[in-house]
This record gives structure tokens, C-alpha cells and sequence, in this order.
């Protein structure tokens, strides 16, 4: 796990978000008991706008991820993304004949798949014994994502915290998503404020945005707490993935709207039509004052 973080930690570069020109819609939201966020392109600016992303990627990213687990691709460099682009497909499609409409995928396995099966075609010769493969999954998507923290996000959750509000994330994930804060902020996800039983991630369901699933096992979850559907605030970055589903268990919706690279309004996509969230967000300090909470804004 250390060799991991080191990793993450060496590709890491201060990102800005990119004004999105959009105007922020705040208004205090009675009642409310508990916040739950997205992740990339909210809580994190997203690089490339979200996790997992391989048609955008660099040529180059999937030869570096190889050769830093000391693997060496042989003829086109194309090969390497293409069968990790069809392990991809195929592993969904195999979950969809489970029943399961939007599926999320299992990197790790993913990558074993894709590497065997270049072995096989002679794209790489020497194939080792052992190969880690969570470390050329994390090779990769440091390389293909960059993140970094959104401005404000350690004092928003802070005053959230101070104050007794309850948070939760849901998101599309890897296994390495939750370890970024750690070496990002330098604070683990419980150390922020987070109710670790009220972390949905897609990787540990096997389900993914913008089905339902993550969001109706987050509402099971803050009941269990006592915290009704309308007594949730959930803030996220995309029309599709965030706020349809989202109100579609009865939470009530933020958009955050703080970085163009992964905002996500979905203009003319039938599946958000007629949905409209109830605040608009372009900086994470709005939440507090949305949610019942008004502090002064500390110096730093």
C-alpha cells in the first residue's frame, strides 16, 4: 500500500478549476441532516473529468503504466488500450446478463485480463510470475486522471463536521479512490468527517451511476441512522449520474458547478429531462450556508 501511495503522491500536481460561467443558486435548504458528496469533479478536481476514463487518454499512459510494473509492449502501441477497452465492454456485458443494467467493473481483475490476453497475442513478451497488478491500475490512472483537491474542501467539511451534520459519499470508484485523500490532504476519510458506513462505492457493489443501486443503499444506510431521504442533501457534478438519481430516492439535489472539465448538464439527454436541481453550487463553501450552517470564513 505504500508503494501505492508513493505512486499517487509522486504524480500529484496542484490543479485550478476552470470557471464554468455558470451563477450559483444558494438558498438555506431546511432540515437537513446529512450531506453526501461525489467525488471526482466535486469533492476532487478530475483531470480528465472522471474516474476511469480510457478513451481520452494519452497514447503513451498504458506503455508507461506496463513499463513501471516491468512490462514491455512489443509492435503497436494502439494493442494495449484496445484490450483494455474490450476487457472493459466485456466485463459489463457479462454483468448485464446478470440483470445488472449499470455496471461498475473490478479494475484489478480488469487489468489481469488485459495483460494475459496481450501475453497470449505476443504483445508482451516475458510475462512474470507475479505482477502487481493494483499498482499498474494505479500507474495508469494517475497518468490518464489527475486530481487534486477542489478549493475549499477541507474547510467545507470541517465546518460541516463542527456543526453535526452527518456525510456520506456516493461515487463511481476504484479501490484506490478513498486512499487519494490521504495523500492529497493528508487526512483519511473518517479523519474528514466522513460517516465510513455511509461511503457507497461503486467498486465494492459491482453497480455504478446513474442506476439507482448506490443511491437507494445510501438512503438504507442514513435510516438506519434515523436520517430520512428529505433530510439528504447530495451535491455532485453531473445531471445523469448525480441528480436524477438522487432524486429519484427522494434526496435533495446540489449541483456543483465549479469546474468546466467535469461538469456534466446533459443538455438534451431525454433521461434528465424535466429534472432540475435545487441549488447550484460553484464553490464548496456555498454548502454550509445552504445546509443551516453560517460560520465566518476563516483567514486560511
Amino acid at each position: 500500500m505504500d508503494e501505492l501511495l508513493a505512486t499517487v503522491r509522486d504524480f500529484s500536481r496542484p490543479l485550478q478549476p476552470i470557471p464554468t460561467g455558470v451563477e450559483p443558486v444558494v438558498k438555506e435548504l431546511p432540515g437537513i441532516r446529512a450531506v453526501v458528496f461525489d467525488v471526482y469533479g466535486t469533492l476532487l478536481i478530475s483531470g480528465s473529468g472522471d474516474v476511469g476514463t480510457v478513451a481520452a487518454a494519452p497514447a503513451d499512459a498504458f506503455a508507461q503504466a506496463c513499463e513501471a510494473v516491468g512490462l514491455a509492449l512489443q509492435g503497436d502501441a494502439g494493442q494495449g488500450p484496445a484490450a483494455l477497452v474490450q476487457a472493459i465492454e466485456q466485463s459489463h456485458q457479462n454483468s448485464r446478463t446478470k440483470g445488472i443494467e449499470h455496471p461498475e467493473v473490478d479494475i484489478t481483475a480488469i487489468w489481469q485480463t488485459t495483460i494475459e490476453r496481450l501475453a497470449a497475442q505476443s504483445v508482451i513478451d516475458d510475462l512474470p510470475s507475479s505482477i502487481d497488478y493494483q499498482r499498474l491500475a494505479v500507474e495508469y490512472e494517475v497518468r490518464v486522471n489527475p486530481v487534486w483537491p477542489m478549493p475549499g474542501l477541507v474547510r467545507c467539511l470541517a465546518t460541516l463536521r463542527s456543526a453535526g451534520m452527518m456525510m456520506g459519499i456516493v461515487s463511481n470508484a476504484q479501490f484506490f479512490t478513498p486512499m487519494l485523500f490521504g495523500v492529497l490532504v493528508e487526512r483519511s476519510i473518517a479523519e474528514l468527517g466522513f460517516a465510513e458506513e455511509v461511503c457507497v462505492w461503486s467498486f465494492q457493489h459491482g453497480h455504478a451511476k446513474p442506476g439507482l443501486f448506490l443511491y437507494q443503499r445510501a438512503s438504507e444506510l442514513l435510516e438506519s441512522h434515523g436520517i430520512e431521504p428529505g433530510e439528504v442533501l447530495y451535491v455532485g457534478n453531473d445531471m445523469l449520474n448525480d441528480i436524477t438519481p438522487a432524486r429519484g430516492v427522494g434526496f435533495r439535489t446540489g449541483l456543483f458547478a465549479g469546474d468546466q472539465r467535469s461538469l456534466r448538464m446533459r443538455e438534451g439527454d431525454e433521461r434528465v429531462a424535466g429534472v432540475s436541481p435545487e441549488l447550484v453550487f460553484t464553490h464548496l463553501d456555498q454548502i454550509a450556508p445552504a445546509v443551516g450552517i453560517f460560520k465566518k470564513r476563516p483567514e486560511n
